[in-house]
């Protein structure tokens, strides 16, 4: 994932991996004002970075990542120098290297990011793209699989939850309502199969799902 290229109808976004401490220490060197993201390894980050996204379209914000299962010493780190216990998802706000403010999982909302933005982050003057490496292949695959008749709908909306329970992709906000549209949270079916509402009970699912593949 690097920094999305400059358009004449959108500035660029500085969007950083962050993989070792010296990568950190580097980026909170360069970037005065700047944001670290800790990425976890189910859907809380994929909403956490969606809601984020779309401050970051219109404030001046640089972000560092941490994907924090393959990069656990940068994690680490920033958990030493600011004293900050992990989570992941979470979001920190640095000034001159220092956390200014953090926030947590599901508590990564735009009540939150507001007033934190408004207060401390420079608008843009133009829109920013935040463009990411994450795709939605898998989703693709799991729905023509359904449509073509080699999935029940049963199997389907088993695999697609699960699927979307553990997806930690860095999505837009855009992605990710599309994708908890068919069958909304997934932490509502922990426990089984058994626990899951009848695939149908939205409205016609052979319907749904190829509209939503019309627009992935």
């Amino acid at each position: 994932m690097t920094q999305t290229p400059q358009t004449a109808q959108a500035e660029a976004q500085v969007l950083v991996p962050l993989t070792t401490p010296e990568e950190v220490e580097q980026f909170l060197t360069e970037y005065p004002l700047a944001a670290v993201f800790k990425a976890g390894t189910c859907h809380k980050t994929m909403q956490g970075f969606g809601v984020l996204e779309t401050f970051l379209q219109r404030f001046d914000l640089p972000v560092g990542y941490i994907r924090v299962v393959d990069w656990r010493p940068a994690s680490n780190h920033v958990a030493q120098r600011t004293g900050l216990i992990h989570h992941s998802p979470q979001f920190i706000l640095f000034k001159d290297g220092e956390a200014q403010y953090e926030v947590n999982n599901w508590d990564i909302t735009p009540e939150a990011l507001t007033p934190v933005f408004q207060a401390q982050v420079p608008a843009r003057q133009g829109t920013a793209s935040v463009a990411t490496d994450d795709n939605v292949e898998p989703y693709r695959r799991l729905m023509r699989a359904y449509l073509d008749g080699t999935l029940s709908e049963w199997a389907f909306q088993d695999q697609y939850v699960n699927l979307f329970r553990d997806d930690a992709s860095l999505r837009s906000q855009r992605e990710f309502e599309l994708l908890s549209r068919l069958f909304g949270d997934p932490d509502a079916y922990h426990g089984g199969l058994h626990q899951l509402g009848a695939p149908q009970e939205r409205g016609d699912l052979r319907d749904r799902v190829q509209a939503l593949l019309d627009e992935l």
